[in-house]
């Protein structure tokens, strides 16, 4: 697809200026909600929503609304969006402004990652029980066991794995299994859970589910269990995990389905509050893998929430030829 004359002047004219050019330097970056690109660019909401709105009638971002907040990030195809990244790519990365913009939104970064530091230290012992508040997990568990079929597995990788039981409960279908997590306190914990699961062959490693550094194609078994609605770059998240799914292997990816209960956001670090089908259906697909299935697990309580299991697989070589 190309742009007419016209539309790529208004492409540029959207873009080409100071304030809407740092935008879009920001959402290169993550997907941010409005207040922290307010935070960033120091400017107030109605300025900052005046410069979004522009660049989404351009065709430049998205939004998409998420509880009470409202989440924006770069439009992910088409010529639009190849005239931003080449527009972005030819500014020297030394420039001052967005330099500063940058040190800010690490600022943020730093604040988010020691407030869910803290959140997940105080509470690693007690996280199956407040995993318990909000959904079945023996529903939940059987329905992974479906999706995973009954292998055997050469080599199972759990991305966030918490407390472990992700590995307890599929571990012993697999030849090989990771463990990854960033809280060394949920690692301690994932570590006395499969040691007093007599599982052998179960490593547990720090690792960031963003740059796991694991060999790409490497694991018939990827699972990310309630992990993606503490993520700024959920999609970012997604393509790590599709990255390391080996031909005829899959992703299976558990979380919640779109809700609007707040307090998740202010008490438990959630930062997106569920994701909906399609979307998480082309992050799936976008990042190389097909076959998309999907299970919903309704809540038992009157206020729960809906869990919903994603399976994706990556082709075999043969079938990537064929097709």
């Amino acid at each position: 697809m190309t742009l007419s004359s016209s539309q790529a002047v208004d492409v540029l004219r959207a873009a080409g200026e100071p304030s809407r050019l740092r935008i879009l330097a920001l959402l290169a970056r993550e997907e941010l909600a409005v207040l922290e690109i307010c935070r960033v660019l120091d400017q107030s909401q109605p300025r900052v929503s005046r410069h979004l709105k522009l660049l989404a009638e351009a065709g430049l971002v998205e939004r998409f609304p998420d509880g009470a907040w409202v989440f924006y990030r770069l439009t992910g195809d088409g010529a639009a969006a190849a005239l931003v990244a080449e527009v972005l790519g030819a500014i020297d990365p030394a420039d001052s402004a967005l330099y500063r913009d940058a040190e800010r939104l690490s600022a943020v970064w730093a604040e988010r990652a020691t407030d869910a530091g803290e959140y997940f230290a105080r509470n690693a012992a007690r996280w199956d029980e407040i995993r318990s508040l909000y959904v079945s997990d023996a529903d939940v568990e059987a329905a992974i066991l479906a999706a995973a079929g009954p292998g055997p597995f050469k080599r199972l990788v759990d991305l966030g794995s918490g407390t472990g039981r992700m590995l307890t409960l599929l571990a012993p279908h697999a030849e090989a299994a990771l463990g990854l997590d960033l809280s060394q306190q949920m690692l301690n914990l994932a570590r006395n859970r499969v040691t007093e699961a007599g599982l052998e062959g179960c490593e547990l490693r720090h690792g960031d589910i963003f740059a796991t550094r694991l060999p790409g194609e490497s694991a018939d078994l990827v699972v990310v269990h309630q992990v993606l609605h503490y993520l700024a770059d959920p999609a970012a998240a997604v393509k790590e995990a599709a990255r390391i799914v080996a031909p005829g292997g899959k992703l299976i990816i558990a979380d919640f389905a779109p809700h609007r209960l707040e307090f998740l956001r202010e008490q438990h670090q959630h930062r997106r509050l569920g994701f909906a089908e399609p979307e998480m259906a082309r992050w799936l697909t976008g990042a190389g893998l097909s076959k998309v299935r999907i299970t919903a697990l309704p809540p038992t309580e009157k206020n729960g929430l809906t869990v919903m299991i994603w399976t994706a697989e990556r082709a075999r070589e043969r079938q990537r030829q064929a097709a």
